[in-house]
């Protein structure tokens, strides 16, 4: 009876401890049941109840209800199932016979495109593992620019031939060993089969763009975004020394998109464009030959104070005299950058009434609130600097790169062009097109086409295309293979036969025998050597790529091996996921009694109603 009276002022401290009624009503029930047998242990502080009875023991609650863990096989199945998911929706974009996705986004607007990137993008996923793939066609298409679909898919074949190997108790490491293994030796037979090119001879980098972007859609405009993306990248590309260049794509190659005309009429610009008039179109030239450029980042026009300024005057000349500094002011500034004998005066900020008046009778060209990334451009193309402070103007700052300033109305906007500069280090592709849509999509492939430029002049090196060096890779492990001892050895050749996913995808989607041409191709790559024959994507032939000129690119490859690779471990090397489920109501069932949140998930999300 002591211990039920023990339960009882615990049943009570339970009530003032605040975890509820409920416990208490628990307690109270504990001790009419076992009353005889039963120690009730109360410890209000950690709010929880235990009843010890002779054998029986309560389960033990870890994880909170709302929580889902789902561990071992069945997550590896599920990881893998969605990988495969994911390179299945975008299979048939790879190669030049690659198919388009159309995508409805949330707008209602639409995207056609068979870029791996732009498509994945665009998706709305909601398993785990297939965000985490997609996560790597955005990291493929910011580090090399291409090779964004092939990654998906080779990542995707390596994690469906490890499905075999986790059924029969292969342990996850033991896989990821192999894989790893076999990437090191992936990259040394690429390093072997490499080809270095000459990065001024233009012919060969050229087919070298094309065969890159041969698989987009522009590839039937035949050199177009290929000469865009080379003479854009050879104009930016800055020598470092040692043999290195730097090739800043995002900060000084702009790309405008004009809807109206024909694609034949892009061109890239030998300086910049932008789409800004002159503020006096009537009083100011439009056109001007060899200018002399100022840039400014400060407003030309009277500094009004910070905060609301109030200034009292008693007498009415002060506001003249007011209204005179203001105009002193101006003037002043005017005079300090007229001094310097500009042509054309471009500034940031505002530009005042009065200022336009000054510049327009000294024949000056004024523009104002051009965008900061402009002005850059501006400053890099015809060798001006741009100034802060209109008194510290040198003669140094002024730009005399420019050949011409001319003002062109393109469709019903103006545009201005500084173009013609002596050694522009920025430009303007100017794009031009039938529909928003068309351009959009150039405009995706000639990103992709840049990246390549750009991969090629960073590191001169090339390698087979159409699938041959996957299949060199492949016979080389598979031989490899053979002298690789215990347990580690199946996994290493079955990374070595997904490798061919790439060459069997190009065929598929050529639409010839697969089996006959992949058992073709592996008969000729047999021992590792014939290492540049592959299948030319637009036909289906089994034919030499040198003299296909399909090519790829070396950084573009390695890095396609290294990120599927090492993507594909990582999903493999998961066995616990954990999720917290929030529960939403069923339309039309009773609501559920409302739950009060302890102090700790006070500041979770379920509190913010979407």
């Amino acid at each position: 009876m002591e211990d039920s009276a023990a339960g009882e002022a615990g049943s009570s401290h339970v009530k003032e401890g605040g975890i509820g009624g409920l416990w208490s009503q628990v307690v109270v029930n504990c001790e009419m049941l076992f009353e005889s047998r039963s120690k009730t242990l109360i410890a209000p502080e950690l709010g929880f109840i235990s009843v010890h009875l002779g054998v029986m023991h309560s389960p033990v609650l870890v994880l909170k209800d709302s929580l889902n863990r789902e561990s071992g096989r069945r997550v590896h199945h599920a990881n893998i199932q969605a990988s495969k998911a994911v390179a299945d929706i975008i299979r048939t974009t790879l190669g030049p016979r690659s198919m388009l996705k159309m995508l409805l986004d949330a707008a209602g607007g639409i995207v056609v495109t068979n870029d791996g990137n732009a498509i994945l993008r665009e998706l709305d996923l909601a398993h785990p593992a297939a965000k985490s793939m997609i996560e790597l066609s955005r990291t493929q298409d910011e580090e090399v620019g291409d090779g964004t679909t092939s990654v998906i898919v080779l990542a995707g074949e390596m994690l469906h031939v490890a499905e075999a190997f986790i059924d029969k108790d292969f342990h996850p490491t033991v896989i990821c060993r192999a894989y790893s293994k076999a990437l090191e030796d992936a990259i040394a037979v690429l390093d072997k089969i490499a080809m270095p090119i000459d990065v001024n001879d233009r012919v060969t980098m050229l087919e070298l763009v094309k065969s890159c972007i041969g698989t987009k859609f522009t590839s039937q405009f035949g050199d177009l975004i290929a000469d865009l993306a080379l003479d854009a990248t050879t104009t930016v590309g800055v020598d470092l020394g040692q043999g290195l260049r730097e090739v800043d794509i995002k900060k000084y190659i702009k790309v405008e998109k004009v809807p109206g005309g024909q694609l034949e009429d892009s061109k890239v610009l030998k300086g910049v464009m932008f789409n800004k008039d002159v503020v006096a179109p009537g009083k100011m030239r439009r056109k001007i030959i060899n200018p002399r450029i100022i840039l400014l980042d400060s407003p030309l026009e009277y500094k009004k104070g910070e905060n609301q300024t109030n200034a009292e005057l008693v007498r009415e000349e002060d506001w003249a005299v007011l209204l005179k500094m203001e105009e002193e002011y101006i003037e002043n500034i005017c005079m300090q950058i007229l001094k310097f004998k500009p042509d054309l005066v471009i500034t940031e900020k505002g530009l005042s009434d009065l200022a336009c008046h000054y510049f327009s009778k000294a024949g000056v060209s004024a523009i104002r609130r051009l965008r900061k990334t402009d002005n850059n451009r501006i400053a890099k193309a015809c060798g001006a600097t741009i100034v802060n402070r209109p008194d510290e103007l040198q003669e140094s700052d002024v730009g005399t790169g420019a050949g011409l300033f001319e003002v062109k109305k393109i469709g019903d906007e103006f545009f201005a062009f500084v173009v013609d500069c002596k050694d522009p280090k920025a430009c303007t592709v100017l794009l031009r097109g039938a529909s928003k849509d068309l351009l959009n999509e150039v405009e995706r492939n000639l990103q992709d086409a840049l990246s390549v430029a750009r991969n090629i002049l960073k590191n001169p090196k090339l390698l087979p295309g159409g699938g041959a060096t996957e299949l060199t890779v492949s016979a080389t492990l598979k031989q490899k293979s053979q002298s690789i001892e215990g347990i580690e050895k199946w996994p290493y050749e079955a990374a070595a036969i997904a490798f061919e996913a790439i060459p069997r995808t190009l065929a598929q989607n050529c639409g010839v025998n697969v089996i006959r041409t992949m058992t073709a191709l592996q008969g000729k790559h047999a021992n590792g050597e014939n290492s540049w024959i592959g299948i030319d994507g637009n036909t289906g032939a089994i034919s030499d790529m040198r003299e296909q000129k399909i090519w790829d690119a070396y950084n573009v490859k390695a890095q396609t091996f290294k990120t599927a690779i090492e993507a594909a471990s990582m999903l493999l090397r998961i066995d616990d996921i954990v999720s917290g489920i929030k529960k939403k109501q069923a339309s039309g069932s009773t609501p559920s009694k409302p739950t009060i949140e302890q102090e700790g998930e006070a500041d979770n999300e379920q509190m913010i109603p979407e």
